[in-house]
């Protein structure tokens, strides 16, 4: 459950981190950066995976490329649910799609590899 909130928090503070990078992505604030990690992580397993198996053919064609352009695509779906965060073209999205996919990577190992904190009680 730690992890999991650890996940959250991590994903949301990189969704801001992205805003300052990327012109065109843009999040109000933390809170903002919250919700839209939850509809991005609710999208992305849902309609994300859909398209992800009916594309696959495509995607082994153009070896792996196509599944950013889905990213880019899922982000741009998301940012009509959540108020405050918007992605203004197809260019911030798949520039934030991969930001976001590389930083969300490393934080997955990072998590994966820690030892378990143990509260003494």
């Amino acid at each position: 459950m730690l992890k999991l909130l650890a996940h959250w928090i991590l994903s949301a503070l990189c969704l801001l981190l992205v805003a300052n990078f990327v012109p065109g992505f843009f999040v109000q604030g933390f809170g903002t950066a919250l919700i839209a990690a939850v509809v991005i992580g609710l999208v992305n397993g849902t309609i994300g995976i859909l398209l992800k198996i009916l594309t696959f053919p495509l995607t082994i064609l153009t070896f792996g490329i196509f599944w950013l352009l889905i990213n880019a695509f899922m982000l741009k779906f998301a940012s009509i649910f959540v108020p405050g965060f918007e992605v203004r073209g197809l260019w911030p999205a798949f520039w934030g799609g991969l930001i976001l996919s590389v930083l969300n990577m490393t934080i997955r190992q990072l998590l994966k590899n820690r030892p378990p904190v143990y509260i003494a009680r």
